[in-house]
């Protein structure tokens, strides 16, 4: 394929900093249209939802057409460009990643929109770097204007992705804890499934650009915590020279324990009783996660995310499904497969 791949999105969209370092690391050409949030340029294709980043592919008659999640669009990047591959070739492995990327796209993103919105100091940072983002050339005045409409909306909507006065500890723990892991496994093997970048990897990147870069309560906390993580971010944008590496051998899966397990203490939790309450119809998911009482209002797309999961699961081959199954034993990321 001889065409340069468009897409549209912002850096302060975790996700499309997650694609371009993908792109970058496997040499897809590619055209970035700054700006995101003012909606597809003009004679592009809209998306059926309006998310960052959005990819213009071609479809068969040769037509743009717009697509948006970044997992599904990794794999189909996958068939459809040659170079390195993000995702792992043994079966195991790549559903650990899928869980993986799916933690971190999911449960990580109430982290740094927490983080983002939740302090005054942190909102008032991000408001206007977001509408400079968009557009760098709007006069001071204008900018103002739109970062204080902006902030509000955001601020507004905490309580959706569950950030609020219940929830903010569990939150904060979760970041702090992931920042301890994450050292252990770059010092040891470089990225998360051994010495060579996967899918996930560039999930947890791109949360991490925000955290580690942007926010400021988050830089600090990072800055005290794991320097090594904040290095390792800044590698991760530009891995085109990276030399292909190994993932990680059978007997390494115990690296992973600690990973899973955090993802076992939040994450599992909350896709399981964020499932129950879009299936009952609830206002509130009311769970608990890490000891602490959790709610916030159901989020329909994240039960969709459990119902993925549990598919790759069952579709896993009978060694693969039990190996899986003896690796995520005891991190609590079990009862995510559990027969109901």
């Amino acid at each position: 394929m001889t065409e340069r791949l468009e897409l549209t999105g912002a850096p302060g969209s975790p996700y499309t900093r997650k694609m371009l370092a993908l792109l970058r690391f496997r040499h897809i050409p590619y055209n970035m249209i700054w700006g995101g949030v003012t909606g597809a340029p003009e004679g592009y294709p809209k998306p059926k939802v309006q998310l960052l980043p959005t990819f213009y592919f071609r479809d068969g008659e040769g037509k743009l057409e717009a697509a948006v999640d970044s997992t599904p669009i990794i794999r189909r990047l996958e068939c459809q460009y040659p170079g390195p591959s993000v995702i792992p070739d043994h079966e195991v492995l790549r559903f650990l990643d899928l869980l993986i990327e799916d933690y971190a796209d999911e449960w990580l993103t109430k982290v740094m929109f927490h983080f983002r919105w939740a302090f005054e100091a942190d909102a008032e940072h991000a408001g206007p770097l977001l509408i400079h983002w968009a557009n760098p050339n709007l006069p001071d005045n204008q900018v103002g204007m739109m970062a204080a409409q902006f902030s509000k909306r955001q601020i507004d909507r905490l309580y959706v992705v569950g950030s609020n006065g219940i929830t903010a500890k569990t939150i904060e723990d979760s970041y702090i804890r992931l920042l301890a892991l994450l050292d252990r496994l770059i010092e040891k093997q470089g990225f998360v499934l051994g010495g060579r970048p996967s899918a996930c990897d560039f999930a947890l990147y791109g949360q991490l650009t925000q955290l580690t870069q942007v926010e400021p309560t988050a830089m600090a906390i990072s800055r005290k915590l794991s320097l090594r993580v904040r290095a390792w971010v800044d590698r991760m944008d530009d891995l085109s020279g990276q030399q292909k590496g190994q993932w990680l051998a059978e007997e390494q899966y115990g690296s992973l324990n600690g990973l899973l397990t955090e993802i076992g203490r939040t994450y599992a939790p909350f896709l399981i009783a964020n499932a129950q309450a879009v299936q009952a119809g609830a206002e509130n998911v009311e769970t608990e996660i890490d000891g602490r009482h959790w709610q916030q209002p159901p989020f329909p797309y994240q039960a969709k995310c459990l119902v993925a999961l549990r598919e790759a699961h069952s579709g896993l081959s009978a060694d693969s499904q039990a190996q899986v199954n003896a690796v995520l034993a005891g991190t609590g990321c079990e009862a995510l497969f559990a027969k109901i």
